[in-house]
């Protein structure tokens, strides 16, 4: 059979047509995931996921703060801080506890993503079971990079470029700014008051934000910044004697009844004589966000009471 000219060229474009489709579809479907690089591996996911289940709160309060929606979170025995507490709400999937997840409700509600680390972070290999899971934990170690290289991840995944870059450039110009009035404030302390027992904690370490970014001078030297921080005692606090003190309750960061409060342990004879308590430099910090939490809102309210400390004295 023999075509006329005519024919064969409208074949021809259709068939151009079609191929032209096909590249398309074919450039679309590549650019809807991205492959993401984090603490458990690397892992491609859905750009723009519509149903995100957290279970990493210093996540959570990150994507709050730029206004993504999330589908689920852990719920069951979880004490987040009063600015999350929306989330224990109905209509949020409750997906276990932060250390426990529930799989099988994970698996009927079908996730577009699950962001896992933290205390979850035993779970990823369940987890990567039921839909594509990434662990955004932060480096301690160099935690300013790392910080902001998580948030800037997000923003890559979720289309929130601008509104990351924003927020980022005056958190930085934020930080930038309490270390000048830090680095001339004096020696400080990290202290965390649990169970009527006292800890502290030193640069490098799960707290070291206050020296490694604010630019306060350590007070004393700890050969090992440990996860659990360095056991002190009110004698060892008087003979340090710092010039600052910055506390959290971790019992009423987690809710905790019936332990002596953080104010209460401190309020011996010991640690009022110190210039911290003298000069009335002991800042009680928001123990629930820093603890529980610890994403973008966290250490912005971390750098407002620092600040109106400082601008106190």
């Amino acid at each position: 059979m023999r075509f006329s000219s005519a024919i064969k060229t409208t074949l021809l474009a259709s068939l151009l047509v079609v191929a032209g489709c096909d590249q398309s579809e074919t450039s679309s479907s590549a650019s809807s995931t991205i492959s993401v690089e984090h603490a458990q591996g690397v892992t491609t996911v859905p750009l723009h996921p519509k149903k995100v289940v957290v279970f990493d709160p210093a996540i959570l309060d990150t994507l709050d703060a730029l206004q993504i929606p999330v589908a689920g979170v852990p719920q069951s025995s979880a004490h987040l801080p009063p600015f999350l507490a929306k989330y224990a709400g109905s209509e949020y999937l409750n997906a276990g506890t932060l250390f426990e997840p529930n799989y099988e409700a994970l698996s009927s509600a079908k996730p577009d993503l699950i962001i896992a680390g933290g205390r979850a972070r035993d779970a990823y290999e369940k987890l990567s079971g039921i839909a594509p899971t990434i662990s955004l934990d932060v480096d301690e170690q160099q935690f300013m990079p790392s910080f902001l290289h998580r948030i800037e991840q997000l923003g890559e995944i979720f289309g929130k470029q601008d509104e990351v870059k924003a927020k980022l450039d005056d958190f930085k110009q934020r930080v930038a700014q309490t270390r000048e009035k830090a680095g001339q404030a004096g020696t400080a302390m990290v202290l965390m008051v649990n169970g009527g027992k006292i800890s502290a904690y030193g640069p490098k370490s799960r707290f070291g934000f206050v020296f490694d970014e604010l630019g306060f001078a350590t007070a004393t030297e700890f050969p090992d910044p440990g996860r659990h921080g360095n056991v002190v005692t009110a004698e060892l606090l008087l003979s340090i004697n710092p010039e600052w003190l910055f506390v959290l309750d971790r019992d009423s960061a987690i809710g905790t009844t019936g332990g002596l409060p953080a104010q209460q342990v401190l309020d011996n004879p010991l640690v009022t004589k110190t210039k911290a308590w003298q000069n009335q430099h002991v800042v009680y910090l928001d123990s629930a966000s820093l603890y529980i939490a610890g994403g973008l809102q966290s250490y912005s309210r971390l750098i407002d009471d620092v600040n109106k400390a400082l601008d106190k004295k």
